[in-house]
């Protein structure tokens, strides 16, 4: 991830007519010469800029590979905007509920009314979505107006794809079942300048029988560690102070490499980046959870004491059933080590309701272990079949009146300790990140407490992106208010 300057310097070096590259990031930066003359063309032909926007659904894996798109798009030559009334519009897809295939399909019959009007418009999909062939082929078949179709694998060929739609006036598909390359230095577009998302690995080994990630998202590959401190150290030179590593399941980070490293000694070398001030991780799995990790977050000074720990369910056999690969018993000691150790740890969590086969006293189960844990939030789904998985086939569905009863339970609890657990700071003074002006109040910013938790306080612009102190005055349910205490 190279900077502006650096980045124009590279592209002057390339000869736009000369022979394709064919070691990547090099032949990428080919393209987006080749895709910018283009560009610029069209752009003088209309007497205006091309404008472009990118709407992302899903995960923080996705924000993260919108940021990359951004960031190629802007060194072609377009615009960003929100407004779908863009000349390129790309939707990166999330496809973990069959709902979400829905979404995208509705937003699609729209985009083609204003293609009809556009003609300049161009369309693109990519993302899990587009990684199921049935997908591929429904909109070979019923959404012909599309133009640029390619999946999670070969999110770094953006540019050389681009590049060859602008050429050409067919539909440019380009899926790849899996991969094991990973590519560098490519252009990033954050959307904040004080944080940021970094990649420590892609896809999953791990096969929970309700999901679909690991065949969309591909086998788990470690980047090495030295690029991931490389790109830390350059996120820190351009000002940011916080970075959240990401990974399906950063756990099991490093098993592939080859010479393999725990995802507690890549933290430990996080923490030495000058000028870093927080480090986040998303997402863990209970299965890979390590005392050497739980260790490493005691000593740090700099990891954020949160911790999202999955639990999905609190009954050891539908657990087995889920494919999770762990206990009751085995998460709860995973609790009492972390809580041994980070006493003021704030623990979140993720969890189904209405699983194949979940009886009343499943369900129950997981009521105790909430109960038990005392979540400071937690994500609460009900089960939502996933064609393509094993779930999806399994005997004994669990009637939709009896799961929307045990979820409304199930919530109704979760929100009642998060508010307990939220109060138990107010009256302390606490390290914030400001991270905007506030919504509803333009004489107060908000900003995040290191275990995540918002607070609204007086302040001005000038101050996002800045670490200060803030006394908490009151807890409002979730959140709070404060005042901040001036050095």
């Amino acid at each position: 991830m190279t900077n502006n300057e650096e980045f124009e310097k590279i592209l002057e070096n390339i000869d736009e007519n000369g022979p394709e590259p064919q070691e990547e990031p090099e032949r990428q930066y080919y393209f987006i010469k080749k895709a910018r003359a283009l560009v610029k063309k069209m752009s003088e032909e209309l007497g205006r800029p091309l404008i472009s926007s990118v709407t992302t659904f899903g995960c923080q894996m996705n924000a993260r590979d919108s940021e990359k798109l951004i960031g190629i798009l802007e060194k072609i030559g377009y615009v960003m905007t929100e407004d779908e009334h863009a000349d390129f519009v790309i939707y990166n897809t999330c496809t973990v509920r069959e709902n979400a295939n829905q979404r995208v399909y509705g937003r699609l019959g729209a985009l083609n009314s204003m293609k009809k009007k556009n003609p300049h418009m161009l369309i693109g999909l990519c993302g899990c979505m587009m990684q199921e062939p049935e997908v591929v082929e429904k909109l070979k078949k019923s959404y012909r107006f599309v133009d640029l179709i390619f999946g999670t694998h070969n999110i770094f060929k953006f540019a050389e794809l681009i590049y060859t739609r602008l050429i050409s006036e067919r539909m440019v598909i380009d899926i790849w079942k899996d991969t094991t390359q990973i590519v560098e230095e490519l252009p990033v577009e954050r959307k904040y300048p004080f944080k940021s998302g970094v990649n420590i690995m892609f896809g999953c080994n791990n096969f929970c029988s309700y999901c679909i990630v690991p065949y969309v998202r591909g086998r788990e590959r470690s980047r090495e560690p030295k690029d991931i401190i490389r790109e830390i150290e350059k996120l820190v030179a351009d000002g940011v102070v916080e970075v959240m590593l990401l990974g399906q399941n950063v756990n099991s980070y490093g098993k592939n490499l080859e010479q393999p490293m725990t995802f507690a000694a890549l933290l430990r070398e996080a923490e030495k980046v000058e000028g870093l001030k927080r480090i986040r991780f998303m997402t863990s799995h209970p299965k890979d959870l390590s005392d050497e990790l739980i260790e490493v977050m005691k000593e740090s000074k700099k990891i954020c004491p949160h911790f999202h720990l999955p639990l999905q369910s609190g009954s050891s056999a539908i657990l087995k059933k889920m494919n999770r690969h762990y206990t009751k018993e085995r998460y709860l000691e995973l609790v009492r080590k972390l809580r041994a150790a980070l006493p003021d740890i704030s623990l979140t969590t993720d969890i189904i309701v209405g699983f194949p086969g979940e009886t009343e006293e499943d369900f129950l189960e997981t009521m105790e272990v909430v109960k038990e844990v005392q979540y400071d939030s937690a994500f609460t789904f009900i089960y939502s079949k996933r064609t393509g998985t094993p779930a999806a086939v399994m005997e004994n569905q669990i009637p939709d009146d009896v799961v929307k009863d045990r979820f409304d339970r199930l919530l109704a609890e979760v929100q009642e300790i998060s508010r307990e657990r939220c109060a138990r700071f107010e009256g302390q003074t606490m390290d914030v990140l400001v991270e905007d002006v506030n919504d509803h109040d333009s004489s107060l910013v908000t900003g995040r407490l290191t275990n995540n938790l918002l607070v609204h306080f007086k302040g001005t612009e000038d101050l996002i992106g800045k670490i200060v102190d803030v006394h908490l005055d009151e807890c409002r349910g979730f959140y709070y208010m404060g005042t901040m205490i001036s050095k």
